[in-house]
């Protein structure tokens, strides 16, 4: 799978912080680039690279690209903590990294400036934060991993682990509040008020299994356990239960000829359902690298291994002369009730789009655990 090289290498050329070609949602609304999850995404994919092959192109895009929005005093453009939404919180995840490689102490100062967020999120009766200030008193599946992962990560990091425990609590409630028990899947959002248009009066939920929200939420729990303090064994081993079951309930829907899944999972035979390529790629991802690291058995790593080739046969293709990842969600969400009231019809009819950070940074991810697989292989 080199190709995967040249197409990174493709995008990265025909990108700056300015404007990345991988963040489709900017370009479509014509906006300006600003600090945000879908670049925190794709950044993030380029420092795990850069680990991996210690190719020194990777580690200076990305810290040319970060260091475009972070300030000397650690105040980050275009954002405001204050703003209280989790997905800005994603690409503070880059800064640990960057810290560690570059040394530069303005990106130390820069992950207390998000920090700063987390101490002021607003939270659901439950304790967990609100996925946006402008969605009281909601949890998405989307923002335990926009979250959870830096949030554990700074408190093992610099707060001694003050609020470890409260990190783990908040997956805890969603796996309480959010997981369907017939079929082990997980709704899209709650809504602890019940206020919200798109929710069940009773139970709070929203209507449909999206794939890319458990994707998020797998990648949320494997990557939390994995820098969850050494004294926390006992609730690792409790996260690593709940996500092998979410692995275990999502196995059955995987397509046998593709290794795929579909936009809304269970609903595969109906029309105009499709097969995803963001959450296909993350699970993936997920599964490969919990192979990995011991939290799924050895014989997982198929299923993993299955979805990303899948994924490069049915949608990776050259145009042009240039390479092109199709089959991606571009976004998706609830709230504003003539748009996004997250029925089966509701996911099926926003836009599907190519070269998308959402689904090729996963893909990059997804990639990398090929490679440690290969690299661990010719060691033994």
């Amino acid at each position: 799978m080199r190709i995967l090289d040249n197409y990174i290498d493709q995008l990265l050329k025909k990108s700056t912080p300015q404007a990345p070609v991988w963040n489709i949602e900017k370009i479509k609304n014509g906006a300006p680039s600003t600090w945000n999850y879908i670049d925190g995404c794709m950044i993030k994919a380029i420092l795990e690279l850069y680990h991996i092959t210690r190719n020194g192109k990777y580690l200076e895009f990305a810290d040319a690209f970060i260091d475009y929005f972070v300030q000397e005093d650690g105040s980050i453009a275009s954002y405001d903590p204050k703003e209280y939404n989790l997905d800005n919180v994603n690409a503070g995840k880059t800064l640990f990294d960057l810290y560690e490689l570059t040394g530069r102490e303005k990106y130390r100062k820069a992950i207390d400036t998000v920090y700063s967020q987390l101490k002021g999120q607003p939270r659901t009766t439950t304790g967990n934060f609100w996925h946006k200030m402008i969605y009281p008193n909601q949890i998405w599946l989307d923002g335990l991993y926009m979250a959870q992962p830096f949030y554990m990560q700074y408190e093992v990091t610099y707060n001694n682990g003050a609020n470890c425990q409260d990190s783990f609590e908040q997956f805890l409630h969603v796996y309480d509040l959010m997981k369907d028990t017939r079929n082990g899947l997980y709704y899209h959002a709650y809504d602890d008020s019940r206020e919200s248009f798109w929710c069940d009066p009773v139970t709070g939920l929203s209507d449909n299994f999206w794939l890319r929200a458990l994707g998020w939420y797998a990648m949320a729990l494997i990557d939390t356990m994995e820098v969850m303090p050494g004294s926390m064994a006992q609730e690792k081993e409790k996260l690593g239960a709940i996500y092998k079951e979410l692995i275990d309930a999502m196995l059955p829907y995987q397509d046998k000829e593709t290794g795929m899944w579909y936009q809304v999972v269970n609903r595969g035979r109906i029309k105009p359902n499709y097969l995803e390529t963001s959450g296909s790629a993350i699970f993936a991802y997920a599964i490969m690298k919990s192979v990995r690291l011991g939290y799924l058995d050895e014989s997982y790593f198929t299923f993993g291994e299955r979805a990303f080739t899948g994924i490069c046969e049915t949608y990776l293709s050259e145009e042009n002369g240039e390479l092109q990842l199709g089959g991606i969600c571009l976004v998706a969400g609830l709230g504003n009730k003539e748009m996004r009231e997250g029925t089966f019809d509701y996911y099926m009819r926003e836009p599907i789009v190519k070269n998308e950070a959402k689904g090729v940074a996963p893909l990059i991810l997804a990639y990398i655990e090929i490679l440690l697989r290969e690299k661990a292989g010719t060691q033994e």
